[in-house]
């Protein structure tokens, strides 16, 4: 699901290109400053409730009971369905989405290294601790039991009286849920259990087909495609439990047996999860008739304070959207931490995040805005997300972003959607099969440029106003490609309808020359955006040591300056080996836009020795016997790598030994040193191309933080001392 998450050939241009899309996306960066957002309309209480009131054409009544030592629930469904198409209906077809986690081969590939990590935490679990689903123990109408076939994660209920047109029939379904381990929309794991698809749903008829959808969950991305519902739900726990579920909460103590029954009644919502810990605090905040409330872990000091501002955030995006789309029409909307890592979920009036860092900015969370933005493109507005996810994909990540631009928010704001000027031969409006692994280019990237270009074509006040009546069109229903082309001639006319038609059906869709930035303003953004990134990255871990690699390329970036001091007295291979290294260097710092210089002759060496290098930060590459600026200060050097814990003697005198130690500089305290060494007359043929790409990491922003680090003739790492860096799962190779 994140493009980051994807193998690149190697890991240069994986810190390159990837950290973009997910560094920007998945992790707080440090606050590049923010201005206010124009004035939002804010809705009444009445306005939220009014708009709930009418009432939806499935309604579940849901009573279950958790049995907390087994992982199980034990529970009964009565469903009313009005037949709300034009046929006449022998049948109901349910999702039963708690199937997918009956084998392996089934559950989707999103949080497979979070469980492959989980398992080789958890040596006593086994495989089939990781599987689950449901079995349907009967279905009944009028206490007549009723034929059933739950198979491929479909439930397919024979009904005694074909429904008409406009009639209503009632089914009862008893069930036993088996909750898989691990992490899934549906796991228990720790101290958490996520109840995403834990009971049976209804499908959507498609009276054009004349057929019920009855596709499995995707694998490899969503399937998300539900009739909005009222729900009536009452679930059995501890009385030690908090639970979070979409709309009014209710609690009903049983003293006796240290249970209680948690209720809730939510109308007109799209679907309905669950999340139940006996360690969730819960911290709300109601404003104007909306109560945000956060469910979360109180594990780390100060935490409440960052809550509050999330929830803070929370209300800004709420009512950005709300002003720009159309009102978010209920009481309240939660927000619930857990222990996914690199993923954030959506739902119905609930969204699932990670844990929060202890150093988040939630003003530059981009994900907890899209995940937001999905109240409106998914759980208000709905589509079939298996076939059409630029209607709810696309639409959120642009709306993040439109969000960033309006808070003043430059470097997540609109110059974000103009960077981007790859070509994908795939087009926008590609289902999920055709999209294979590209659904983040193709649904996120090149969607929300597909909407900025027609933002940018009609100008903001007629695309807000396009935006209002989709939304109108299309609350608490299903939209559709057509439903959305079709509202965009009726608002903004017919030539804006096949601009936007072409740019969805037709694939290697680029903006248009007058969108996109300039070559200067691309230097320029990369230029932030790098700064941005090492920031963030350094301060991930407080009190990282001055002396870390990855701190010269950040200085160099503030704008500090940077010299690259090349052997002299090298010879000809190691001089070649040399070049090629400085062309890997100068070609990520020229990429990220930073001023350097290079000096390969003694005498420049010489002439620059104390005045400009004293104030430098230093990149020296060779033998410590033939690199001029090693060979004058040598015995600073030395005394400055001790302290690091970098034995220098002994380790420039291993034979065929090289790699690479930070110092501060021998002249500045306040400025560094990176020395990237070899023993021999050159690196051996052997471990260059390892000495290359160690190279690259040991200066990137995604892999471990080095003071240090020796290798062999082969390229193997013979000591080191590093800090692990928490980004690095998040580039690792699948």
């Amino acid at each position: 699901m994140n493009p980051s998450r994807e193998a690149i050939s190697t890991l240069f241009k994986k810190t390159v290109f990837s950290s973009l899309a997910l560094i920007l996306t998945a992790c707080p960066l440090i606050n590049a400053g923010s201005a206010a957002a124009g004035a939002a309309l804010v809705p009444t209480i009445s306005q939220r409730a009014a708009n709930v009131e009418a009432q939806a054409p499935v309604q579940y009544q849901i009573q279950a009971r958790l049995n907390e030592k087994k992982m199980t629930m034990q529970g009964s469904e009565w469903i009313t369905y009005l037949n709300t198409s034009k046929d006449t209906l022998k049948q109901l077809v349910f999702h039963t989405y708690a199937d997918a986690n009956r084998s392996k081969s089934t559950q989707t590939t999103m949080f497979k290294r979070s469980n492959e990590e989980i398992s080789s935490n958890n040596p006593d679990k086994k495989p089939e601790d990781f599987l689950g689903g449901i079995d349907i123990e009967g279905v009944t109408a009028n206490g007549q039991a009723l034929e059933f076939r739950n198979k491929d994660q479909a439930l397919t209920v024979q009904l005694k009286h074909p429904i008409q047109p406009g009639e209503s029939v009632s089914v009862q379904i008893d069930f036993n849920l088996k909750i898989p381990y691990g992490s899934q929309r549906l796991s228990y794991y720790k101290d958490i259990i996520n109840g995403a698809h834990g009971f049976p749903v209804m499908s959507v008829y498609d009276e054009d087909k004349h057929q019920w959808n009855t596709a499995p969950y995707s694998r490899t991305f969503e399937t998300d495609y539900y009739t909005s519902a009222d729900y009536e739900v009452s679930l059995n726990v501890p009385d030690d439990y908090q639970v979070a579920m979409p709309g009014t909460i209710s609690v009903r103590n049983d003293v006796v047996n240290g249970r209680k029954v948690v209720s809730t009644e939510a109308r007109n919502t799209r679907e309905f999860v669950f999340f139940a810990s006996p360690n969730f605090k819960v911290d709300s905040v109601t404003r104007d008739g909306l109560t945000v409330e956060y469910y979360y872990f109180d594990n780390q000091p100060g935490k409440n304070k960052l809550v509050e501002r999330y929830m803070d955030e929370a209300f800004k995006a709420i009512d950005f959207f709300s002003d720009k789309y159309g009102v978010y029409p209920y009481p309240e909307f939660r927000i619930v931490e857990s222990y996914v890592e690199g993923v954030a979920v959506e739902y119905a009036r609930v969204i699932q995040m990670g844990q929060i860092k202890r150093n988040a900015d939630p003003a530059q969370d981009t994900v907890f805005v899209h995940e937001i933005a999905h109240q409106w493109f998914h759980a208000l507005i709905g589509n079939d997300s298996e076939t059409e996810s630029l209607l709810d994909e696309g639409f959120a990540d642009f709306s993040k972003v439109y969000f960033a631009e309006k808070q003043g928010d430059k470097m997540n704001g609109f110059k974000s959607i103009q960077f981007d000027d790859s070509s994908i031969d795939r087009a926008i409006a590609s289902t999920n099969e055709e999209v294979g692994d590209w659904a983040s280019p193709v649904y996120y990237d090149k969607g929300r440029q597909a909407i900025y270009q027609l933002y940018r074509t009609v100008g903001e006040a007629k695309f807000d106003e396009f935006m209002r009546e989709y939304f109108t069109r299309y609350v608490y229903q299903n939209a559709t490609m057509d439903g959305l082309l079709q509202t965009i001639e009726d608002v903004l006319g017919e030539e804006a309808r096949n601009e936007m038609r072409t740019a969805l059906y037709e694939p290697n869709f680029k903006l248009k020359t007058e969108y996109q930035m300039s070559d200067k303003e691309k230097s320029a953004y990369l230029h932030d955006q790098f700064q941005l990134l090492y920031q963030s990255s350094l301060t991930q871990i407080p009190g990282l040591a001055y002396e870390t690699m990855s701190r010269v390329i950040d200085k160099a970036l503030q704008g500090e300056a940077l010299t690259i001091v090349l052997s002299d007295q090298a010879n000809k291979s190691a001089s070649k080996q040399q070049e090629d290294m400085v062309n890997q260097l100068t070609m990520f710092l020229d990429l990220s836009g930073v001023d350097y210089d290079v000096i390969r002759d003694r005498q420049m060496l010489k002439r620059k020795m104390k005045k400009e290098l004293g104030t430098s930060n230093l990149i020296v590459i060779g033998n410590e016997k033939t690199n001029g600026f090693v060979q004058a200060l040598r015995s600073s050097i030395i005394e400055r790598a001790n302290k690091i814990g970098f034995a220098w003697k002994a380790n420039m005198n291993q034979p065929s030994a090289a790699g690479a130690y930070i110092i501060k500089h021998p002249y500045n305290q306040n400025r560094l040193m990176l020395h990237f060494f070899w023993n021999g007359d050159q690196v051996a043929d052997g471990g260059f191309e390892s000495y290359l790409m160690k190279m690259q990491e040991s200066i990137g922003f995604t892999s471990a933080y080095y003071q240090y680090y020796v290798l062999d003739k082969t390229g193997k790492v013979t000591s080191d001392k590093k800090v692990e860096n928490p980004l690095s799962q998040f580039f690792a190779e699948e």
